[in-house]
């Protein structure tokens, strides 16, 4: 982000916070309500997804994945401490996003790509396939943030975060036909894992084809609000006004 930005050209970005949403005691509480959530995801995936799939270095995945979560979960249960969370605000927004990334991205794609290999459905995907399955979905996740991220910078040259002017009541029209790069992108996406399944694998449960579709297209999704995410968290280290103080209330500017 350019210096040259002031805090108006990002004012926007204030409203999640104003409204409280963001309020470093609700983002406390949330992380708790993470801690079962993340450990119940993981439990699925090694348990169910991880015991039916041919998955290549499925156990080394499972391995690093493990203790990530025990690492965010561990640091979820210390960031929900007022104690701690008062002093720290940057760092507990910072965690809250890669909590949620954990949850709905990288756990739901992880168990995705291990039914997409599940064994014993009468054929088999090679493990080449599989990896090559992979490389291609992480490239089109790539392009959806990039492309997201430009759409964003452009907006915000363009003055669509600034509160009150003109462009700011007309950011969500500007914003609904910016969308489309990213959506094209990410429906491209879609239609490939559907297509892969089609010709490569013999599944033939249609819950198990349900929680792939979810899980490649949450993973998508949450990359495209990534971009958003980090330009708050840049906000946040920047400028005073998007942080807390220890009575809950945001700071001003001056």
């Amino acid at each position: 982000m350019s210096s040259k930005r002031t805090v108006e050209d990002f004012e926007v970005l204030r409203g999640p916070l104003e409204s409280g949403r963001q309020r470093p005691s609700a983002l406390a509480g949330v992380l708790v309500l993470c801690v079962f959530l993340q450990a119940l995801l993981f439990s699925l995936e090694y348990f169910v997804a991880g015991d039916v799939t041919a998955y290549p270095y499925k156990d080394e995945i499972l391995k690093v994945h493990f203790w990530i979560t025990a690492g965010l979960i561990v640091l979820s249960l210390i960031y929900a401490i007022p104690a701690v969370y008062k002093r720290s605000g940057k760092v507990q927004y910072l965690l809250s996003i890669l909590v949620a990334q954990n949850l709905f991205s990288v756990s739901l794609f992880i168990c995705a790509l291990f039914f997409i290999g599940k064994k014993g459905e009468g054929s088999s995907v090679a493990p080449e396939s599989l990896l090559n399955f992979t490389y291609i979905t992480l490239l089109i996740g790539l392009l959806v943030f990039i492309a997201t991220f430009v759409r964003f910078a452009i907006l915000l040259r363009n003055g669509h975060y600034r509160k009150g002017s003109k462009k700011d009541e007309l950011r969500t029209r500007f914003e609904t036909k910016s969308y489309i790069p990213a959506a094209v992108l990410g429906g491209i996406g879609l239609v490939f894992v559907i297509q892969y399944i089609a010709r490569t694998s013999a599944i033939t449960d249609i819950n198990i084809m349900v929680v792939i579709a979810i899980g490649i297209l949450l993973f998508y999704v949450m990359l495209f609000i990534l971009p958003e995410q980090l330009v708050i968290l840049y906000c946040k280290f920047r400028f005073k006004s998007f942080n807390f103080n220890e009575q809950g209330n945001l700071y001003n500017e001056k």
